[in-house]
């Protein structure tokens, strides 16, 4: 038995509401083989981050090398990466192995408001992975960093669009802009790299514990594409996977908790 496999390259999640955890538990419900390369260890719960320490350039190319030398991924997910030199060598790597399917989200602000990107990096992440990238999946705040606009601008559907259309032509690859900090909906738009605009409405679901969606998202449309599904499908699939795990309702921590990444996930052992 082979199963699609996709590889995360994000940072660690102490609680395993995020990150590569989150990745982790995302692939295995969407029927995928999970691996990983972590770029930081976070000390984090549901209120906070309170530290990080990075991987050294080095080790995290070894990992991401023993990866691609003995099981080849079918997509890549690039989550949380905090400097520019890390955000070099997996540029690096993903080009010298000439990655398939690469899903980057532009990690930059934690739900729980942490800043987890070193300003050098933002300019580096834009430089040199986005142009590898298949899709990126901003956020309304980083779309905003990334196109050099104020947020305010984004609120409405029509300018997001264009500026999404706008960094699509820029850097070569499909936007995947997310509306989520939008209070009236939560409904995204992508636009592909040949310009066609896919909408996709979203059910907003009235809870506090939203840790791990942008993580959960980029890392399900991985799994899809690793699948053999075109982007739009992929997003389409992985959106409605992200609202049936916050629907589930799970609610652990005093803060902003995860979500119920095993919602349709049934086993004897379960």
């Amino acid at each position: 038995m082979v199963l699609p496999a996709v590889l995360t390259i994000a940072g660690s999640d102490s609680i395993g509401g995020a990150g590569i955890q989150a990745d982790l538990k995302t692939m295995l419900a969407n029927g995928v083989y999970g691996m990983s390369a972590v770029t930081a260890l976070t000390a984090q719960n549901t209120t906070g981050v309170t530290a990080v320490m990075n991987a050294t350039p080095d080790f995290l190319g070894q990992e991401i090398d023993a990866v691609f030398s003995d099981i080849s991924p079918a997509a890549v997910k690039v989550g949380m990466v905090s400097s520019a030199v890390l955000i070099s060598v997996i540029a690096e790597r993903l080009a010298r192995y000439e990655a398939k399917n690469v899903v980057v989200d532009p990690v930059m602000v934690a739900t729980s408001g942490a800043h987890l990107i070193d300003d050098d990096a933002i300019s580096s992440l834009e430089e040199k992975l986005f142009p590898l990238a298949t899709v990126i999946t901003p956020n309304m705040p980083e779309l905003a960093v990334i196109a050099g606009v104020n947020e305010d601008e984004l609120r409405d559907a029509a300018a997001r669009e264009r500026v999404a259309h706008d960094v699509s032509r820029r850097y070569g690859c499909a936007v995947l802009a997310k509306g989520g900090h939008d209070a009236r909906n939560a409904d995204d738009t992508l636009v592909m790299t040949d310009g066609r605009i896919v909408s996709y409405k979203g059910e907003r679901i009235e809870t506090k514990n939203t840790h791990g969606t942008g993580c959960t998202l980029s890392s399900a449309i991985a799994s899809n594409l690793a699948k053999g599904m075109a982007l739009d499908a992929a997003v389409e699939r992985a959106k409605a996977y992200v609202t049936g795990a916050l629907s589930a309702g799970l609610d652990m921590g005093r803060g902003c908790g995860p979500m119920h990444h095993g919602f349709d996930v049934k086993s004897e052992f379960v």
